[in-house]
């Protein structure tokens, strides 16, 4: 009885003409060089160096979370693609296509769902990737201009999903839509609401809001603009910076370092390539399970005038409307987000430290490390804070109490330094104080050039702190949590924001330090403007209504 020779099989097949004419180079000896040809001569392959060191293999290293963003990309053009068949950008017909989608398409529903949780999926996969990347400092010289790339990709990532988030036209979508649009409108110069904007001649029909939406409010030119942004020109934005990260990528080399001197790099192909297919494949089976068991939300056709309440930007976004809270909106939603983008570009060039590159070094990079998990903790904090803790009227509400129960009008808000009849305080007396207040904090922490004891000092500053909470306290001014709130702030902010940069980058040439401080006064002042307003209920600080700039 004959017997099937699968390998010789494999082998013709292999060594055949046909195969051959499609992938290229000559018959398959599976040695050192044919793996190295088969990386060369494949259209994808070829991105990856023929070969990598070992810890770049390491899951506990590169965490899966650059291929997995891509994967999840790739997912995302797929499924995108689908939809579009079965999709109408116009008010009319949009919703009940999404409809369709559920009752009259097949495998419809799993469609919107893969398509809706890969979009969540990537943007966490790409913040994560960013997080890795910083942390094993492969940031560093020769991969800033890399590390650049990959912030603008993050951007993008994010107005991608929010360009997408319009598209089902339902009230989730139109309310969180126009809650992020409005941040526009106070953009400064700009924006008819913001600093400026009055005398630029920003009206609410000329503003950089309006060229934004095609109109005053949300409607069908938004629902058309945002279809094109989120299908053509954004993706392609997106494409063309991937393959411009993926060749530095390839051209910078792989940032992992060795773990004894010497070490000899393994191949790309199979041992790299195949962790890359498992991370795929993994991640498209879960999405995949996750979308046969969790429908992605859908509310009642949008209505512009039926507003639900509270009103919320998408998930990512309500740090940002957290922020309003605490800030004017050209704060909260333009300098912030623009002062963030900015300083993650910044940072390959103000960090002058060498240690720390391609493996974890908390210990060499204390003061990086920190305040850049700082950063990360209190943006998905400010996340929580405005999906969990905000509820109707926006009220704060701890998970313990109920969203029916709703809760009295807070006290009215002040400010402190104003023109007559605004703030406590005359503005003539805040411009100057706040402007030295801010001097000082910028220049002490070099100016003291020695290193002063950082436990003593938080010690007494706590000390400080306690004794005025109490003091509150006892005086009926605040309760034991506006007493908490004080203590976490300032302590917060006096930690981070003076003693970390003291004892740190006090040596730093005075351009990049200045820089430094900057990022880490703004940082700061998210804290005490949060501390602020938790505990004395100030609204602004600084008002100047007469160019409506307040701080």
């Amino acid at each position: 009885m004959p017997t099937l020779d699968v390998e010789k099989i494999k082998k013709e097949v292999i060594d055949s003409q046909l195969w051959r004419s499609v992938f290229r180079g000559g018959a398959w000896k599976d040695t050192p060089r044919d793996r190295a040809g088969h990386i060369i001569g494949n259209v994808w392959l070829h991105l990856h160096p023929v070969k990598i060191r070992p810890r770049a293999l390491k899951w506990a290293y590169t965490w899966g979370m650059g291929g997995i963003s891509f994967a999840l990309y790739l997912l995302l053009t797929l499924t995108g693609v689908a939809l579009m068949f079965y999709y109408r950008p116009t008010i009319g017909l949009a919703y009940r296509d999404i409809k369709d989608l559920e009752f009259a398409v097949t495998l419809g529903v799993f469609l919107r769902n893969a398509h809706r949780w890969a979009a969540q999926a990537m943007v966490v996969a790409v913040i994560a990737h960013m997080v890795r990347v910083f942390l094993t400092g492969a940031y560093k010289k020769p991969r800033e201009f890399n590390w650049a790339i990959g912030v603008l990709l993050l951007t993008l990532t994010l107005f991608l999903s929010f360009t997408g988030y319009l598209l089902p036209w339902d009230q989730l979508a139109i309310w969180a839509v126009t809650v992020g649009t409005n941040m526009a409108g106070a953009t400064p110069v700009l924006g008819n609401e913001g600093p400026l904007g009055a005398l630029m001649g920003m009206r609410i029909n000329n503003d950089v809001r309006f060229t934004l939406l095609g109109g005053t409010m949300v409607g069908e030119n938004t629902l058309l603009r945002f279809y094109v942004m989120h299908c053509v020109a954004v993706p392609l934005v997106v494409g063309i910076l991937l393959i411009l990260h993926f060749w530095r990528i390839r051209k910078d080399s792989f940032s992992a370092a060795p773990y004894v001197a010497n070490e000899e790099k393994v191949d790309v192909w199979p041992h790299l390539v195949k962790r890359e297919y498992i991370g795929a494949a993994g991640t498209t089976l879960l999405i995949m399970i996750w979308s046969i068991l969790q429908n992605a939300p859908l509310e009642a056709i949008a209505n512009p005038n039926v507003t639900t309440n509270p009103s919320k930007a998408p998930w990512y976004f309500v740090g940002l409307q957290e922020l309003l809270v605490y800030f004017d909106p050209w704060i909260a939603g333009v300098v912030m987000p623009g002062l963030i983008i900015v300083g993650l570009v910044a940072i390959p060039y103000i960090d002058t430290n060498p240690k720390g590159v391609g493996y974890y070094a908390w210990k060499e990079r204390p003061f990086a490390n920190t305040l850049f998990m700082l950063g990360v903790v209190m943006w998905f904090a400010l996340i929580f804070i405005g999906y969990a803790l905000r509820g109707p009227n926006y009220a704060w509400y701890w998970p313990w109490e109920s969203w029916y129960m709703l809760k009295a009008a807070p006290a009215a808000t002040w400010s402190v330094f104003g023109p007559k009849g605004v703030g406590a305080y005359s503005m003539l007396l805040g411009i100057p104080l706040m402007g030295a207040v801010s001097a000082a904090w910028l220049f002490l922490p070099k100016l003291i050039e020695k290193e002063l004891d950082g436990k003593k000092m938080m010690g007494a500053f706590l000390g400080l702190v306690a004794v005025l909470a109490a003091a509150g306290m006892a005086m009926g001014k605040m309760g034991a949590t506006e007493g908490a709130f004080l203590l976490f702030f300032l302590g917060a902010s006096f930690y981070y924001g003076f003693v970390l940069p003291q004892r740190h980058i006090r040596t730093l040439d005075w351009p990049r330090y200045l820089v430094t401080m900057v990022l880490v006064i703004s940082t700061m002042s998210v804290l005490l403007k949060m501390c602020a307003r938790l505990t004395f209920n100030i609204k602004y600080v600084l008002t100047i209504p007469s160019i409506s700039m307040n701080f």
